[in-house]
């Protein structure tokens, strides 16, 4: 590893914001939607996206496995893994980014012994980036001088669930009685981490499929904003689950 750990997601931000260069111009261009096997969408700037951040990965951390997700649709994804690899998601909401809805991101994570321990997270149409360092967790605009962000107190009265597009009523009336909130915004991608970590929003319940590559940078930088990411039952989020074809049970992202 060339860099000193500490310095990761400052060399992550850099790569998802180069990444975010090149896909922004292929927003509302009318670009192919082609589908995958499990019938989900995706398009040229999925592909260009994950291309070119596998070639910096490569270059800059030499020896590191990556797991991605594009790659990972076409080839399936490893029997095993070892203790420290990449997961990549060069665009997470390609459901919003074909809609020309602005809620889309550019993921990298990095995973040693199961846990995400650096990470960046860039929303290509507003140029905000959110990454970890060794402070804490930073977030720039269009490339200007990092800001500390941080998680707010749980605001009683006024929580802010950040929830699906599709979520049944019924649904989210229970998860309000289960984890306590109030009012809830519906909101695409990985971009749900980063709002609870600047501390817009409180919590993000998720009872439904996700893959380690969708969270695992959110999930670094809202821990490194002070937050959590648990299992419903409160337990530790596992990563590198490749007997699962690393997919993801049910978890709640939390705030102060």
């Amino acid at each position: 590893m060339s860099q000193n750990d500490n310095d990761v997601g400052q060399v992550l931000a850099e790569i998802c914001e180069a990444a975010a260069a090149l896909i922004l111009p292929l927003w509302r261009s009318g670009v192919e939607v082609l589908t995958k096997a499990d019938e989900s969408p995706v398009t040229e700037a999925d592909q260009r996206g994950e291309k070119l951040i596998l070639q910096h990965l490569a270059e800059r951390f030499p020896g590191v496995p990556v797991i991605s997700e594009e790659d990972a649709a076409e080839f399936g994804t490893p029997d095993s893994i070892g203790p420290r690899f990449f997961l990549v998601d060069p665009l997470d909401g390609t459901k919003a980014f074909v809609r020309g809805d602005p809620h889309f991101t550019v993921n990298i994570g990095l995973i040693e012994n199961g846990r995400p321990v650096a990470g960046a997270v860039c929303a290509p149409p507003s140029g905000e980036c959110w990454f970890t360092t060794a402070a804490g967790a930073m977030k720039r605009v269009k490339g200007g001088a990092a800001q500390p962000v941080r998680v707010r107190p749980w605001p009683k009265g006024r929580a802010v669930a950040l929830v699906s597009h599709t979520m049944k009523e019924e649904v989210a009336v229970k998860l309000a009685e289960q984890y306590g909130f109030d009012l809830r915004e519906p909101m695409d991608s990985s971009i749900k981490f980063c709002r609870i970590a600047e501390g817009a929003a409180d919590v993000y319940p998720r009872h439904g499929p996700t893959m380690e590559w969708d969270i695992a940078a959110g999930q670094a930088v809202l821990e490194a904003a002070g937050g959590s990411v648990l299992t419903p039952e409160g337990q530790p989020f596992a990563y590198g689950k490749a007997g699962d074809g690393f997919r993801n049970g049910w978890f709640v992202a939390r705030g102060g």
